[in-house]
C-alpha cells in the first residue's frame, strides 16, 4: 500500500502547500486548497509533533514534524500515521470544510482496505468512497481544466481498482509491500561475506525456503513456543498479565472501590464481607502482540519520555468503546480466577462530527473517575492513542482534565503486523525477577 502511504500523500501535501507545478495558463491565487503556508503550516507541523506522546509504542515510528522533516527522510509509515491516522482529525479545521470532507472519504476507504479481513458490505463501501473521491477530486481540484491535467496523477486512477482487487486477490495486506521488504531486510541481516552479496542473498533465501518446508512437513523442528517472562500470568487466548505489580494487597477507596464492588455483585459474589483491597498489575499482553499499560505506572513518568500505551479499544456486549486502564488485577469470581480492569470508559462520540467525517473523527470526552468500571481482561482488544485535541487541557501528569475532548486513533493495519510473527518487543522490565506473592484476591 505505498500508493496510498507515498504517492497519494505526495499529491495532496503538495496541493494543499501549493507546491505543485503551477501551469502558465493557471493562477495560483485560485487555488483556495492552498492553506498550509506560513504560520499555518507552522502550527501544524507543531500538532503533529505534540502528538508523539500519545502515540504507543506498539504504533512504531512516530510521524516528526512535517514542517522541518518531510523533504528529509519521512519513512512511508510515517506518512501513514500522519495522513490516515493523525490527519482526518488535525487538518479538520485547517483545510476548507468541502476539502477536508473530501479528504475523509480517501480515509474512510484507506482504513477499510488495510484490513487483513474484510466482509463484502466494507468492500463496497470502500469502493462507493473511492468512485465518490476520483470524481470529487475532478470538481474540487483539477475542475477539468487543460492546465491542471498534471494534477491527474496515475495514483489517483488506481485508487478506483483497489476495492475490486480485494475481490479478485483479496485484501492488499497480503501483498503489501511492508512484508517483503521485512523479508528482504532479514534476509540481508545474514550476509556476512561482502563479496557476491546477490549470491549470498538468493542462496540466504533457498536455505530460509528448506527450513519453513522442513518445519511445515517435521513440526518438532519449529522452535519452541514464545516463552512468557517470569512472573507473569497467563490467562490464556494469547493474554498474560505482566510486572510490575504490588507485593501486597492495596486497599481502594471511592469511585474505585464502588466500581469493584459492583462489579463482583453483578457476577453473584458475596461483597457484604467484602475487604475493599487487591494485587494491581500494571500491564497485559494482548492477542496482537501489544502490550496494553497502565495509569497506575504511567503517570509516574513525565509525559516526555512516554509513549502512552494505556488507552484501549474494548468489546463489551457487541459495542465497541474506547477506555484509559488504571490498573489489571485478578479476582475469584466463584470457583474461577478471572483477569480483570479498572478502565475509565471515555464518552460516546460526537455523532455529528463521527457522521460529517465518514467515520474517521472519533471525537470523545475524557471522564476520568465519572465513568469508572470493572471489565474482563479479554474484552481489551487492541491498544489506541487517545490525543487531547488542546494541548492546554492537560494535567501535570499529561493526562488530559477531566471533560475535556480527546480523538481516537488506531493503529492501520495491525493484523498485518501478525503476519511477520513479531508483536511489541519486551524490555528488561518484562523479565525482572521479583519476589513471589500469594495471587489469589482477598
Amino acid at each position: 500500500m505505498h500508493l496510498a502511504s507515498l504517492n497519494i500523500t505526495d499529491l495532496f501535501l503538495n496541493l494543499w502547500r501549493g507546491s505543485l507545478e503551477c501551469d502558465k495558463n493557471d493562477n495560483k491565487n485560485t487555488w483556495d486548497w492552498a492553506v498550509l503556508q506560513g504560520d499555518v503550516w507552522q502550527e501544524h507541523g507543531d500538532a503533529v509533533a505534540k502528538a508523539t506522546p500519545y502515540l504507543p509504542g506498539s504504533f512504531d515510528r512516530p510521524p516528526r514534524n512535517p514542517c522541518e522533516k518531510i523533504s528529509s527522510g519521512y519513512k512511508a509509515w510515517e506518512f501513514l500515521l500522519y495522513f490516515y491516522a493523525l490527519g482526518p482529525a488535525l487538518f479538520r479545521g485547517v483545510l476548507p470544510d468541502k476539502y477536508w470532507r473530501h479528504y475523509c472519504k480517501l480515509v474512510a476507504a484507506i482504513r477499510l482496505l488495510h484490513q487483513r479481513s474484510i466482509t463484502r458490505s466494507q468492500v463496497i463501501t470502500a469502493h462507493h468512497y473511492l468512485t465518490e473521491f476520483i470524481q470529487e477530486f475532478e470538481e474540487l481540484y483539477y475542475q477539468r481544466m487543460l492546465a491542471r491535467v498534471h494534477f491527474c496523477r496515475q495514483s489517483i486512477h488506481l485508487l478506483w481498482h483497489l476495492a475490486q482487487e480485494v475481490v479478485r486477490v483479496g485484501p492488499p495486506a497480503y501483498y503489501t509491500q511492508w512484508t517483503m521488504e521485512r523479508t528482504i531486510g532479514n534476509l540481508g541481516e545474514e550476509i556476512k561475506q561482502p563479496s557476491k552479496p546477490y549470491a549470498n542473498l538468493s542462496e540466504r533465501a533457498v536455505r530460509r525456503a528448506q527450513s519453513s518446508a522442513l518445519k511445515a512437513v517435521i513440526p518438532q523442528f519449529a522452535p519452541p513456543p514464545f516463552r512468557w517472562p517470569h512472573g507473569s500470568y497467563d490467562i490464556g487466548a494469547g493474554y498474560a498479565l505482566l510486572r510490575a505489580l504490588d507485593r501486597s494487597p492495596q486497599f481502594i477507596t471511592g469511585p474505585a472501590a464502588l466500581a469493584v464492588r459492583t462489579y463482583l455483585q453483578e457476577h453473584g459474589c458475596d461483597v457484604e464481607h467484602w475487604r475493599p483491597t487487591l494485587v494491581r498489575w500494571a500491564r497485559l499482553r494482548l492477542a496482537t502482540g501489544q502490550n496494553a499499560r497502565s495509569a497506575w505506572k504511567e503517570c509516574q513518568k513525565p509525559l516526555d519520555k512516554l509513549r502512552t500505551s494505556r488507552n484501549v479499544k474494548v468489546n463489551l456486549n457487541g459495542n465497541v468503546h474506547f477506555a484509559e486502564v488504571q490498573y489489571f488485577f485478578l479476582a475469584r469470581i466463584g470457583t474461577t480466577k478471572r483477569a480483570l480492569a479498572l478502565v475509565s470508559l471515555y464518552s460516546p462520540p460526537d455523532v455529528n462530527l463521527l457522521q460529517i467525517s465518514h467515520h474517521t473523527v472519533y471525537s470523545c470526552e475524557y471522564r476520568g473517575q465519572d465513568s469508572l468500571a470493572v471489565i474482563e481482561a479479554k474484552d481489551i482488544s487492541s491498544v489506541v492513542a487517545v490525543v487531547p485535541e488542546s494541548p492546554t487541557a492537560l494535567a501535570h501528569s499529561g493526562r488530559p482534565n477531566a471533560h475535556s475532548r480527546c480523538f481516537v486513533a488506531e493503529k492501520l493495519g495491525l493484523e498485518v503486523a501478525d503476519l511477520s510473527g513479531l508483536g511489541e518487543l519486551l524490555t528488561d522490565e518484562d523479565y525482572e525477577d521479583h519476589d513471589p506473592i500469594e495471587l489469589e484476591q482477598t
